[in-house]
């Protein structure tokens, strides 16, 4: 009776070790043939740059490389006076650019007041990849990118030369919102391999104080990437986002189960609801995406855009808000 029992129990659990092992193939199996959608998002409506990240994400490349060419398309646009060559100038006339890059690893590498070098997106990555620190700044950075074979040229146009000395017969300083005296890019995408990359690039505040850094090159701040969850980006008055660390915010509120639609407006909530914000004074928005792919995003004021690539197209869609009209 006894060998009987022992033989009863030991095929029950052989049964149910095969069962789970099977259980674990079927669901490992899914998990491999499950066709993962790339998708390339973007603050604001910079087409040339949501165009060479698509290129890179439909020919199979990495969500690093698609941010990082999609970045560098507009630090080349002369026209774009928020970020790379052209950018409009501090208080001193000089321009200064900030950028960050954060890969499917956790890795981040970034460079602050950086004179004389357009690609600074480039410089993040170089940074990141071939250095043991996470941030390089001003001459520093400088001095590293000539090393690396970075092209120094002058980076104020006559366009934003002439806006500096109009600017300079007044010298008032008020970030005006929706406009390019405060704006950036950053982008998001999710690979093929379901990985996602992030990456941020701008010459920050026009007419700031010499010396200022703002959001777009600080982890966390400006940008967040966690491969396990998702990532975010922001753009408008960095001050306000720095003081939220409102990207890292929007990704932890995804861990907890939060759309990023959800973890958007949550983000911002956090700024308006602050003791005394004025937050009818400035803008801030922000951009998210998850491991699904889904989208989300969330501003203070209306009239914030971003660029998805998703499914071979390319839409500009206008954010929702917080601070509706009345």
């Amino acid at each position: 009776m006894r060998k009987i029992l022992f033989l009863s129990w030991l095929a029950f659990i052989v049964f149910h070790s095969c069962n789970k092992v099977t259980k674990k193939e079927n669901l490992t199996n899914e998990v491999v043939n499950t066709k993962i959608t790339p998708v390339v998002v973007g603050t604001w409506n910079f087409p040339k740059a949501i165009e060479a990240a698509a290129e890179v994400i439909k020919n199979g490349g990495s969500a690093l490389d698609a941010v990082e060419k999609g970045c560098r398309a507009e630090e080349a646009n002369i026209e774009n006076q928020t970020v790379g060559i052209g950018g409009l100038p501090d208080r001193d006339g000089s321009v200064t650019l900030d950028a960050c890059v954060m890969n499917e690893k956790g890795d981040y590498g970034a460079v602050v007041g950086v004179k004389n070098i357009k690609h600074v997106i480039s410089l993040a990555r170089k940074v990141m990849e071939d250095t043991p620190h996470a941030i390089l700044a001003g001459k520093g950075a400088e001095q590293f990118a000539i090393t690396n074979g970075f092209q120094q040229e002058d980076l104020l146009t006559e366009a934003s030369k002439k806006a500096w000395e109009e600017w300079k017969v007044k010298s008032e300083y008020k970030p005006i919102i929706n406009i390019e005296n405060h704006d950036t890019i950053g982008m998001l995408a999710l690979d093929a391999e379901g990985n996602i990359s992030g990456a941020c690039t701008t010459s920050g505040l026009a007419y700031k104080m010499a010396g200022r850094i703002g959001d777009s090159p600080i982890i966390g701040a400006g940008l967040y990437v966690d491969n396990e969850v998702g990532g975010a980006v922001a753009t408008g008055l960095g001050e306000e986002v720095l003081k939220t660390v409102g990207s890292f915010l929007i990704v932890e509120l995804m861990r907890q189960g939060k759309s990023p639609q959800e973890a958007c407006e949550e983000a911002i909530k956090r700024i308006v609801s602050k003791p005394n914000s004025n937050y009818k004074d400035f803008q801030v928005c922000y951009i998210a995406i998850n491991k699904k792919g889904e989208v989300g995003s969330y501003a203070i004021h209306e009239w914030f855009s971003y660029n998805v690539f998703k499914n071979e197209e390319i839409k500009n869609i206008k954010s929702d808000f917080y601070l509706k009209t009345k």
